[in-house]
């Protein structure tokens, strides 16, 4: 674990990645496994605009997974690490890290799928860096970013940005609740947590001390986490939902999630070894992404 994320296990290169032969292929789709095996994964997401892409952001750019036949082609021209992604509209991408020439990128916004990017905002005490990233469905302007141990937020989209409070020690990922705008998930090393005041506070969300890999809101009022040592968990987020959890899966072999992406129907999710699952059970079982 580095910087407060689990990192999978896989060869990284240095440089631009070239996901199909030469300087003159690099925009040329390619089996998604290869490119799982030049880099790592960051970020999932299913395209707002085409339910038949994947979105992967990774420590080599975005790129687009066509469902139907399992290529992989980059996004755009940028090369850089996307250590944060969140989608936060049918035509609006985030995201942080760090641009190809090194230092942090500050907050990125995408209006055309991600083809092209430009900074809106440097973040408190930037240009950040957030290796974490949320946008609220309930309401699309609130985003949350961490970076250096503080959690920021913003109001207007990612335009400007303010200090709330330390961020949750140990933390790997965020969530933002589709529901409410104010309430926040953490997975963090020793646990799930909730805030329900922007992240302000917190408190337990689940019973476990174990490290929580990966949380997940949506499509509906859920939240979905995974829990190493106990598998896939979720619960409703509405009424006397939220800590009632159910167990969906176990460990699928072993590995553990690490990032989710679901529209009700599939789920998929890129393990801690750098394997892209799918699951059309709703999580229950799983299996390698075209085989």
């Amino acid at each position: 674990m580095a910087n407060g994320r689990l990192h999978p296990v896989g060869v990284l290169v240095a440089g631009a990645l070239l996901v199909s032969g030469g300087p003159g292929t690099a925009q040329e789709a390619a089996p998604v496994a290869e490119l799982l095996g030049r880099t790592h994964v960051h970020g999932l997401a299913l395209d707002p605009l085409d339910g038949g892409r994947l979105l992967l952001a990774t420590h080599h750019g975005l790129y687009a997974l066509d469902l139907a036949t399992g290529a992989v082609a980059p996004l755009g021209e940028s090369r850089q690490d996307f250590m944060g992604f969140s989608v936060a509209g049918d035509d609006r991408f985030l995201a942080s890290g760090h641009p190809e020439a090194g230092g942090n990128s500050g907050v990125l916004l995408s209006t055309d799928g991600g083809a092209s990017w430009a900074r809106i905002a440097e973040g408190v005490d930037g240009p950040v860096d957030f290796h974490q990233m949320a946008s609220s469905a309930a309401d699309p302007g609130t985003v949350y970013g961490a970076y250096a141990g503080g959690l920021q937020r913003s109001r207007d989209g990612g335009a400007t940005w303010t200090l709330v409070a330390p961020a949750p020690e140990g933390l790997i990922d965020l969530a933002a609740s589709t529901a409410d705008p104010e309430r926040l998930f953490a997975a963090t090393e020793a646990g799930l947590l909730v805030s329900g005041d922007g992240g302000a506070t917190w408190e337990p969300a689940g019973p476990w001390t174990a490290p929580v890999s990966v949380v997940e809101t949506g499509p509906g009022p859920e939240v979905q986490a995974f829990v190493l040592g106990k598998g896939l968990v979720r619960a409703g987020e509405t009424g006397e939902g939220l800590g009632q959890w159910t167990t969906v899966s176990p460990p699928p072999g072993g590995d553990y999630l690490l990032h989710l992406a679901t529209d009700g129907r599939r789920t998929y999710a890129v393990t801690g070894s750098g394997v892209l699952l799918v699951s059309e059970d709703g999580g229950a079982s799983w299996a390698p992404f075209g085989g």
